[in-house]
């Protein structure tokens, strides 16, 4: 505290973090926590909280935004509109994808992104890369070198035919994480099966978006969980699986956990709220709006990926917004007109609403307790990431980023939000919380009713290593063939 005193108090919280939860005042100088307790010196600015739930500002570990995309196609967000709406959910740091492009340096990547960010941003961001020429250079010199300079997580492709990697590939980049130490995110679905599956279906005239998840059923998603799991023990790495969309896969990552294996998982609202039944009818191609890759699951998945939120199975719980619009041009139904499934951008918004599904849907339903809520949303984001403790708790010394929430029962419209996409999947649902207040580091960015940050208030975030697995466990004996 300094001779003036706090610079911000918030009075009569309950301040929840992924281990605690307790009634206290927040204290805060320079944007960081400085004192936690009860009756607290003045401060120059006061909040009364009145009781309501603080959290800290939620992480949003995967998102795309202003990612370069084969022509028409075209995100909807750049890091404007994309922070600012996730400002307004309640997400304070960001990490969406710098993306390599074959022939071409990560590092050419790096500088792209860093041009589209700086200016715009209005929340906290990183970048992870996206490897997908993992050459010998890349490998040898510029994946070390990069890690080192904070750029410590890195996703890689099963499928997709500009972004995949072979088995071996895989290995080769794993390989680099053991020594130096980086986190590896891994999609994982079998590229040959869902290539085979889509040629049979447009063959027999099946191209309604439903066929989406036809083309791609638990089974692609089960086999390459397997595949990236024994990868990672063969190379003896810890391995991060992305949005985890069915029981079977679920299945997958429960055995290695029983085995000892260092898996950490993801997963989506999509996947908790969504089914395949909203893909529509053979004859209703308004499913383009849910199709996203792995797709929408049944029912019978829903529980077990909220079951698995419940008992620990998840390490991270992210939106993978993917803001294509559905009717421009340059979206899943361009013009208006319908296209075959093969050809619908894969992805749905959901940067804003991540946090308050998961309230509404998890704390206030009696699914996930408030302190669960807190480290799925927040502090094992930050850990697996290499932010904690800077970011994802309440604690001295921690930015000051926190949500405050309120409660209270609402029909969730598209206009309610503040990306630049036409549409939300979650329309029309009824929500009982939102936040009530988000602040970045002890400034309000979201004030219950307006956005009133701005572009440019967003810094990068150079990150550590990840610090979910201790180091022994990351770095322990060296495997035989070595």
């Amino acid at each position: 505290m300094t001779k003036q005193g706090f610079d911000l108090v918030l009075r009569d919280a309950v301040l929840a973090t992924a281990g605690d939860t307790c009634r206290a005042d927040l204290g805060i100088v320079d944007g960081r926590i400085v004192q936690i307790g009860r009756g607290l010196a003045p401060g120059m600015c006061e909040i009364d909280v009145a009781g309501r739930v603080v959290t800290p500002g939620g992480i949003d570990a995967h998102c795309h935004l202003d990612q370069p995309m084969a022509p028409p196609v075209k995100l909807a967000d750049d890091f404007f509109t994309g922070t600012r709406s996730a400002a307004c959910g309640g997400t304070t740091t960001v990490i969406p994808f710098a993306a390599q492009r074959k022939g071409a340096t990560v590092q050419a990547a790096i500088d792209d992104y860093h041009q589209r960010a700086g200016g715009r941003a209005c929340v906290d961001y990183a970048f992870h890369l996206i490897l997908t020429d993992p050459t010998p250079t890349v490998l040898a010199e510029e994946l070390p070198r990069l890690i080192e300079a904070g750029y410590s997580s890195f996703k890689l492709y099963m499928t997709y035919d500009a972004l995949k990697l072979s088995d071996a590939q895989i290995l080769d980049v794993l390989d680099v994480a053991r020594v130096h130490g980086g986190m590896a995110m891994i999609h994982a679905e079998n590229s040959d099966c869902i290539a085979w599956l889509t040629r049979r279906l447009e063959a027999s005239g099946r191209t309604a978006p439903r066929f989406h998840a036809v083309s791609r059923p638990m089974l692609v998603e089960r086999e390459g969980a397997h595949r990236a799991i024994a990868l990672s023990e063969l190379i003896d790495v810890p391995i991060l699986l992305v949005h985890i969309s069915g029981g079977e896969a679920v299945a997958q990552i429960r055995e290695a956990r029983a085995k000892g294996l260092n898996v950490y998982a993801e997963t989506c609202p999509q996947y908790l709220l969504l089914t395949a039944a909203d893909l529509g009818t053979d004859d209703s191609y308004f499913g383009a709006r849910c199709v996203c890759s792995p797709p929408p699951r049944d029912k019978s998945s829903q529980e077990q990926i909220w079951q698995g939120l419940a008992d620990g199975l998840f390490t991270v719980f992210s939106s993978d917004h993917s803001p294509f619009n559905l009717t421009g041009e340059d979206g899943k139904m361009p013009g208006g007109q319908q296209v075959a499934f093969r050809h619908i951008p894969n992805g749905i918004p959901g940067i804003e609403t991540r946090m308050p599904l998961l309230y509404s849907e998890g704390v206030l339903a009696g699914r996930i307790s408030l302190n669960r809520f807190v480290e799925l949303t927040a502090t094992q984001p930050a850990r697996a990431y290499g932010l904690y403790p800077r970011k994802g708790t309440l604690a001295i010394g921690s930015d000051a980023d926190l949500v405050i929430w309120e409660e209270r029962e609402f029909t969730l419209a598209n206009e309610h939000l503040h990306h630049a996409v036409d549409y939300t999947p979650y329309a029309g649902m009824t929500l009982r919380a939102w936040p009530a207040m988000t602040l970045l580091r002890g400034q309000v960015v979201w004030d219950g009713k307006r956005f009133t940050g701005a572009p440019g208030q967003g810094k990068f975030l150079p990150r550590g290593l990840p610090s979910l697995a201790p180091p022994s466990a990351r770095k322990g004996t060296r495997p035989d063939w070595r």
